[in-house]
């Protein structure tokens, strides 16, 4: 009855205030929200995703793609740095990511480290998950002088993607 009076009184158009029923000491203490805790490390985020092994031969050509599955480049490269983080070297360029590098279109592109935590494989393809494609925009050229590439039959982890 109290349902049908309301949904009238909202066909009238008049206003009605709902109170909230008042609340006792112990429930008026909330736990912390999400958005009050600090946000995970990239390597906290990679654990959560069921990283699985694969060769890194298998991840060279393949594209990393951005949110909107637009391709960011084509993975050149899996390099280890110094410190043992493992980064994808992707040829980037703003526009024109869904060509293929190599010639004339490498002409504004620059080699960027895509760190392996940020990113999930799917299918045949890499997303950038934690990266937006602004960030990537930031990201300067790569440049350590202690990184090696990781043989291509070297089994690394990689978080797996879906949508």
């Amino acid at each position: 009855m109290r349902l049908g009076l309301i949904a009238f009184a909202m066909f009238l158009g008049l206003g009605l205030a709902v109170t909230a029923a008042p609340q006792s000491q112990h429930e008026q203490k909330s736990e912390p929200r999400a958005q009050d805790e600090p946000k995970p490390s990239p390597e906290v985020l990679m654990n959560r995703r069921y990283p699985q092994p694969v060769r890194t031969g298998d991840l060279i050509g393949l594209p990393l793609l951005d949110y909107e599955d637009s391709t960011i480049g084509y993975v050149r490269d899996v390099i280890r740095t110094q410190d043992g983080k493992i980064f994808l070297i992707v040829p980037y360029g703003r526009w024109l990511g869904w060509l293929r590098a190599g010639g004339p279109f490498d002409w504004k592109r620059r080699r960027v480290g895509i760190p392996i935590e940020t990113v999930a494989i799917l299918a045949r393809q890499i997303n950038a998950i934690d990266m937006s494609r602004d960030d990537i925009d930031q990201l300067p050229a790569f440049q350590d002088a202690g990184a090696g590439p990781v043989p291509p039959d070297e089994i690394i982890k990689i978080a797996l993607g879906r949508r």
